[in-house]
């Protein structure tokens, strides 16, 4: 993970910020896990305990328990077939209210519109927000009508296991009040065991969590690999584009001023005849035009970087050398 930039040797800040969240998750993940194992092992430790104490209290209180049980387990059942008849009352109530509101904005909006008629045109847009506002009205009556369906089927349900309640109470009534230190114990047991696995539960979706961050985290860190990756192979492809321009010998850069004195000393010969000064003067400027097309590139050991001629002042030289 420890990439560089290609135009840059420090750490992208991306590649930082990432591994920050990644330990910071790691820490997290590793908390969590922690205290979904102690949480297991508590849901085991409460399980074993409760079933202790109630094998305890099965000794000392004896058959009444067995003889009490179909009335408890209704009592367990009527307290259910109860919260679904309230939670289906409340459902009803609210189909209810959505049904009254709906109603409402049509009679309004018909109300709205007579006042305003003389000035308003019954156009294409009121009549769309009738239908729509009519529409609503109609799907809220049927939500209303099943609602008020489903609340009288559970209470139903519950007026007959209430019924049922009442026979066995009368019926197993000794035995009711004998067995009711067991029940009463099961129940609190019950209650601390569904208490921790709900903790349980929970824990384990923080965990889910945590590790799906981890996991995008990581995904993140392999895109910023790749981008520089790639920008790494660009500006390698660049590095091979000057390998491969017509300049592609590595040489010394002459020293141009003395090439430029030799040039001067030449033109300023006196011996020899007119027409050998003139080809002197000629294969000196050859000379200095063969040494400009041998200056090239100067590689700097251990650096990314690279010295050139500027190709700019080449062709002021040549142009001062064409003169």
């Amino acid at each position: 993970m420890n990439e560089v930039d290609g135009d840059s040797s420090e750490l992208d800040p991306r590649i930082q910020i990432e591994l920050e969240k990644l330990n910071t998750t790691t820490d997290e993940i590793n908390k969590l896990e922690i205290e979904y194992d102690e949480a297991n092992t508590t849901f085991r430790l409460l399980l074993n305990e409760s079933t202790r104490r109630l094998k305890v209290l099965s000794k000392q209180l004896g058959s009444c328990i067995e003889k009490a049980r179909p009335y408890y387990e209704l009592l367990e059942e009527a307290k259910k077939s109860q919260q679904e008849c309230q939670e289906a009352a409340a459902l009803y109530k609210k189909a209810h209210g959505i049904h009254a509101a709906a109603k409402e904005t049509v009679a309004l909006a018909e109300q709205r519109f007579l006042t305003h008629q003389h000035e308003w045109q019954f156009d294409n847009a009121w009549q769309e927000m009738l239908n729509h506002a009519t529409m609503k009205v109609m799907e809220a009556e049927n939500q209303k009508a099943e609602g008020g369906r489903e609340h009288q089927r559970r209470a139903k349900i519950f007026k007959e296991i209430d019924e049922k309640l009442k026979q066995h109470e009368e019926k197993l009534q000794k035995f009711i009040a004998k067995s009711r230190p067991y029940f009463d114990e099961k129940t609190i047991c019950q209650e601390q065991l569904n208490t921790q696995k709900v903790r349980i539960e929970s824990i384990k979706k923080d965990i889910i969590k945590a590790k799906s961050f981890y996991s995008q985290t990581l995904k993140n860190l392999e895109q910023i690999s790749n981008e520089i990756h790639m920008k790494r192979q660009a500006n390698k492809g660049d590095n091979e584009l000057l390998k491969q321009m017509p300049l592609k010998h590595y040489k010394s850069i002459p020293n141009i001023s003395l090439e430029l004195e030799k040039f001067n000393a030449c033109s300023t010969t006196t011996s020899g005849s007119e027409k050998d000064e003139h080809e002197q003067f000629v294969n000196e400027i050859e000379d200095i035009r063969h040494t400009l097309e041998d200056v090239n590139i100067r590689p700097i050991e251990g650096k990314c970087e690279e010295i050139f001629v500027s190709e700019y002042h080449l062709g002021k030289l040549e142009e001062k050398l064409n003169h």
